[in-house]
């Protein structure tokens, strides 16, 4: 993509509202380097993939040239934000917090640009503020903008509890860009309150007034909004099996959503797939693009191939170890058994121990104990229940070291 490209898509791509887009793109084409600030709260020890679309959009700003500023909420985060919460967040305790905001920032770094980010801790201002400073700026905001809020009113009116502390979050978070002056702040879409708090305590302190840019806000694997509290995410600490075999499990009508949110494919790549699934092609197939390309965008093409990989051989019964038996064991223990397939064949035809060994399959499978016996062998056979290296044995078939055999779903053994 061309600059006037990467613009564009900065401020479409997964973004739900803005103010003063006309601002950031007119300082962006004209390559004028915007200060640019996410805040996260460390409440939990790992980020999902639904708050990596932010610090992916954070990512873009870097690619552009812009000063960006990660702060990790190691004061907001004893405090808690209830923005998308149904109740009162609890209060946690300094010591978690601080083991969480190291975790963060490893983790973080998975997409940030190193060279190009600045990580500031929040207790750094706010722990300094007086009690007087805290009433002043508390004065700038009334109860009734708070109480107006979906999450709160709905609460209240359900009787529930809604603590002051709550009500001063905004307040705090909005302090964060007046500390360091900036021109953007990105939030998710439910953090649209607390943004624009950063806009009127910039105006109180005689600052530009930040731009804005929410994020949309993709649901979990249970539905609900993916979040760290409810366990329903992929995280960025996952295995490249687990995301995987996770990926696999998002709906089938948000894959296309899906992947404009959690990959970076394309437009023209996601429109292809978008296309397919309105012709009719299985969602399963089109939904192990997107878990690929997640698993990829973490772990690397090799992380997304062992994720398939894993994935298949869970849904198919296949162990991801898959025990190994010494060729020339099996040779001895059919030698001593004196077995024989009844075919004219010896256990080993080639008449070689060493390079180019080679084993009937029928004998093989009693070696392994997969069989119990020359007829029960043969019958496996016959009823295509054995395999070799993915392709139905007969009762021909001859096996080598490397070969895998397979008998019905859960049997395997390699050769070696």
């Amino acid at each position: 993509m061309n600059e006037e490209e990467k613009i564009e898509s900065l401020l479409t791509r997964n973004v739900d509202r803005m103010v003063d887009e006309d601002f950031i793109r007119e300082s962006l084409m004209a390559g004028r380097p915007l200060h640019v600030k996410l805040g996260i709260d460390p409440t939990s020890p790992d980020i999902h993939i639904g708050r990596a679309v932010i610090l992916w959009k954070l990512r873009a700003f870097q690619d552009l040239g812009c000063q960006v500023t990660l702060i990790i909420g190691d004061f907001t985060g004893t405090v808690g934000d209830t923005s998308d919460k149904n109740s009162e967040r609890p209060m946690l305790d300094q010591e978690t917090v601080n083991n969480n905001a190291n975790t963060y920032e490893e983790q973080a770094l998975k997409i940030l640009d190193k060279n190009k980010l600045t990580v500031r801790r929040n207790s750094e201002w706010l722990s300094k503020l007086s009690y007087s400073e805290v009433c002043g700026q508390a004065d700038l905001f009334s109860v009734n903008d708070f109480i107006k809020r979906d999450v709160i009113a709905k609460r209240l009116n359900e009787g529930g509890r809604v603590s002051l502390r709550e009500m001063i979050y905004p307040m705090m978070q909005g302090y964060d860009s007046v500390a360091l002056k900036c021109d953007v702040e990105l939030g998710g879409t439910d953090q649209w309150f607390n943004l624009l708090a950063g806009r009127t305590m910039q105006k109180a302190y005689s600052q530009k007034e930040q731009s804005i840019v929410t994020m949309k806000l993709m649901p979990g694997l249970d539905g609900r909004k993916m979040s760290s509290s409810y366990g329903n995410g992929i995280f960025l600490t996952d295995t490249a099996e687990n995301m995987y075999g996770k990926s696999m499990t998002i709906n089938d009508n948000l894959i296309i959503e899906a992947m404009y949110a959690f990959t970076n494919m394309t437009e023209a790549e996601i429109e292809s797939q978008k296309a397919k699934l309105e012709n009719g092609e299985n969602p399963r197939n089109i939904k192990d693009i997107l878990a690929y390309e997640i698993t990829k965008l973490y772990h690397g093409a090799a992380g997304g191939e062992r994720g398939r990989q894993a994935f298949i051989n869970i849904t198919s019964g296949k162990p991801e170890k898959i025990e190994e038996f010494n060729i020339e064991d099996l040779i001895k223990k059919l030698t001593e058994s004196s077995f024989s397939t009844g075919t004219g064949m010896a256990p080993f035809p080639s008449g070689r121990v060493g390079d180019g060994i080679e084993l009937n399959i029928i004998n093989v499978l009693i070696a392994l104990e997969f069989a119990t016996s020359k007829s029960n062998a043969r019958s496996l056979i016959e009823q295509r229940g054995v395999k070799v290296n993915e392709a139905v044995a007969t009762l021909e078939t001859i096996v080598r070291p490397g070969d895998i055999i397979q008998k019905g779903k859960l049997n395997y053994a390699k050769l070696i």
